[in-house]
């Protein structure tokens, strides 16, 4: 019998090819951790050489008390790296989250100057911190305007808010029974409130990232918003309640702040929203969406405060510690994207071959 030869050969690996890269959301999740592995390993190596540069620069970096002064001035800005971390891996970002924190701390005063109950003022903060981020949420969800644009208009926006509230205004008449939690460790520790705060909430997040369905739903509509929609994840839904919680947390974070300093003024936490995006990113997680860990961001949390430390231990040009944020955002951006950016350059720009199975056609060929 002759073999039929229009009959189509069984597709099949060819001999010595690669083989297929693993595909759907188990493949996609489990090549995302070995990346996040080998960063991480990077971020504890980093951590290393801080100390070492640290205590080599000053005999005060690896001091009790140079530790727990570096926690209080950090924790702030570590607990609103926390759902920012969710917001990106999903694929969208919070530029508004200083902003949140400023015009907290500005109702905090206001309200505690026309004399409120602290426990009242602390719903009242709550509410608006939720408001704050619902507004972000349904914008970038229900509108379909872009998340980055969205954030950069409420950055502003809440700032206005926050100089209505108080304008010139300072207040900083609080009880020493709430400002002593800025300023004071935990009985018997020298641990601050607000990094236990921190380590709270980050292991909470971590959970939620890690080991439940609302995590894998993130990271599903971080690589893919598409294929997570026909898998019936309801994106709209989850990326709201990412804002939400992100609005919540940052104004529970402006209350630490105020209290930290004493004081309330209208431009609290000015231009802290670049810092916790560096801390973000330089956690491993992917400006792209669908990729990162809560284990790279607390890393990236003590990379951070303690190069600024040591920075500031070496009497380091405080008004140029913008150019090593600066500096740490390129490499954070770059360094984990690099095979992803270098794909979308044109194929001249990535080699002569462009890499893609096909030869570039050589000059004078006359094609």
């Amino acid at each position: 019998m002759e073999p039929d030869l229009n009959a189509r050969a069984a597709p099949g690996p060819a001999t010595g090819s690669p083989p297929a890269p693993a595909t759907g959301p188990t493949g996609l999740l489990r090549a995302a951790a070995r990346g996040s592995v080998r960063w991480e390993t990077g971020l504890f190596l980093l951590v290393v050489a801080i100390v070492i540069f640290g205590a080599v620069t000053s005999p005060q970096f690896l001091t009790s008390g140079n530790f727990f002064n570096t926690g209080v001035t950090s924790g702030e800005i570590a607990i609103m790296a926390l759902p920012m971390t969710l917001i990106i891996i999903s694929g969208e970002i919070d530029l508004s989250v200083a902003s949140i924190l400023g015009m907290s701390s500005a109702l905090l005063g206001v309200l505690w100057s026309h004399h409120w109950p602290m426990p009242a003022i602390f719903v009242m903060v709550a509410l608006l911190g939720i408001v704050a981020g619902l507004i972000n949420g349904l914008l970038v969800t229900r509108v379909g305007l872009p998340s980055l644009a969205v954030t950069i208009g409420t950055l502003a926006l809440y700032r206005g808010v926050a100089l209505i509230l108080l304008g010139a205004n300072t207040v900083s008449n609080f009880p020493a029974t709430y400002t002593n939690i800025g300023v004071l460790p935990l009985p018997h520790t020298q641990i601050p409130y607000n990094i236990a705060i921190f380590v709270v909430l980050a292991v909470i997040f971590g959970i939620v990232l890690h080991a439940t369905a609302t995590g894998r739903s993130i990271y599903a509509m971080g690589a893919s918003p598409e294929a997570a929609l026909f898998a019936g994840i309801r994106v709209k839904r989850v990326k709201t309640m990412l804002y939400v919680v992100s609005g919540l947390v940052c104004a529970m974070a402006g209350v630490l702040w105020t209290f930290r300093l004493a004081t309330a003024v209208q431009n609290n936490g000015l231009g802290l929203e670049l810092d916790v995006v560096a801390i973000v990113l330089l956690g491993g997680v992917s400006i792209f969406g669908g990729k990162g860990t809560l284990a790279g961001v607390v890393l990236a949390v003590i990379a951070f405060a303690g190069l600024q430390n040591a920075l500031l231990l070496t009497n380091f040009n405080q008004e140029a510690t913008g150019i090593v944020i600066g500096a740490l955002l390129l490499v954070s951006v770059f360094a984990p994207n690099a095979g992803r950016l270098r794909q979308g350059l044109p194929p001249w720009a990535r080699g002569r071959s462009g890499r893609s199975g096909h030869q570039s056609p050589a000059v004078g060929s006359g094609t």
